[in-house]
């Protein structure tokens, strides 16, 4: 027997175990139970609004199948384009729209049941909120029953509509009390200096016409958002830099000998210690050496009797971190260095800009410059 082709033949444990990983990316554990717990909750408190507003109608039920769907969209992939407000309740309404419209048109259920799911989608695409379980409420309400009979063209708003609305507003509620983003809008670059510019970020790597490019190259639709997918793109750039100087720390170019100031400083002491040392960022400690905040340049505009007064949240890291883990923060326009702290919290050194692009260009440095 051939050895090469014995050893193809088998499939590993974890070939056969692919088959059950979670097939979102960043699917983690949380996630899942978060979005138990979401459905769960939410899906049994439609059902209860549904049945106060509503009264013990025994022909028209509390909640519609598709709800099930839409609150798995909800929940699981709350960033999804088409888990968004508009897309749930537009969606799924103007689908049951759809479907009552073809069932009153085309007698015979089977080609009712094709014609409602297409003009479904047209009908979603062109009010832009597609949301794949509208096709389950066309199908539903094209095919009719008890309640679609009694209920006719109002079918769609209750209980389709209703129980749209309800369970979005009980989504955006859940996902804020467990401080997720929804409505999920992606985050802007916005140019810190307030100049038409592009942040720092985007001048270099791919910009939004690439991504809008290669999408229209591939010729298929995904279901991410493209400023999402633009995001995505710029933190893989960050990941891969972090991974190509593992072997680089915070330890190995932060600067140890720390020009600080005690937070009882007048301005004016602060002002002459950054002229002087030619800094931007001061970290002020106290008398212990633990980091209180910093205070710069721009710090000192605002009047203030002491150093106290105009202090400044600090970007902090430990020693052990990734240096190359830095570029985003030192390079976001805000930031001009970040401190080192101890386990303890007391401060062992600072990372400047020059530290970190000097390093990482492979260029010399002053290693007291910040």
């Amino acid at each position: 027997m051939n050895p090469l082709l014995h050893t193809s033949s088998k499939t590993s444990p974890a070939g056969r175990l692919r088959f059950f990983r979670p097939m979102l990316a960043g699917a983690t554990a949380r996630e899942r139970v978060v979005a138990c717990l979401g459905a769960l909750a939410c899906i049994g408190l439609t059902g209860l609004i549904c049945a106060v507003m509503l009264g013990n109608d025994p022909t028209l039920p509390l909640l519609v199948a598709p709800m099930g769907a839409s609150a798995v969209l909800l929940f699981a992939v709350p960033s999804s384009p088409l888990a968004q407000p508009w897309s749930i309740i537009g969606g799924n309404t103007l689908s049951a729209f759809a479907g009552y419209a073809i069932g009153q048109i085309i007698p015979n259920p089977v080609m009712a049941a094709g014609a409602a799911v297409a003009f479904a989608i047209g009908a979603m695409s062109i009010a832009r909120c597609l949301h794949p379980p509208g096709g389950a409420a066309a199908l539903t309400v094209a095919l009719g029953g008890p309640a679609v009979a009694k209920w006719g063209a109002l079918f769609p708003l209750v209980p389709v509509g209703l129980n749209s609305c309800i369970l979005v507003l009980l989504g955006i509620f859940f996902h804020r009390l467990t401080r997720r983003s929804y409505p999920h809008k992606p985050a802007p670059a916005v140019n810190p200096h307030g100049t038409t510019d592009p942040a720092p970020a985007d001048r270099v790597g791919p910009r939004q016409e690439d991504v809008d490019a290669a999408l229209a190259k591939l010729g298929t639709t995904f279901d991410i958002d493209p400023d999402d997918l633009q995001l995505l793109l710029h933190e893989i750039e960050v990941q891969a830099l972090v991974r190509s100087h593992a072997d680089l720390r915070c330890a190995d170019i932060m600067s140890r000998d720390i020009i600080s100031v005690s937070p009882d400083a007048t301005p004016k002491q602060a002002q002459e210690l950054l002229l002087r040392h030619d800094i931007r960022t001061l970290p002020v400690l106290n008398e212990h050496g633990y980091l209180l905040g910093t205070v710069g340049l721009r710090d000192l505009l605002h009047p203030a009797n002491t150093v106290a007064d105009i202090l400044a949240s600090a970007q902090t890291t430990a020693a052990d971190q990734p240096a190359a883990a830095l570029l985003p923060i030192l390079t976001d326009g805000r930031t001009h260095a970040v401190i080192v702290t101890d386990p303890s919290g007391r401060v062992a050194g600072i990372i400047s800009q020059t530290d970190l692009l000097g390093t990482l260009g492979r260029a010399p440095f002053a290693g007291g410059t910040i």
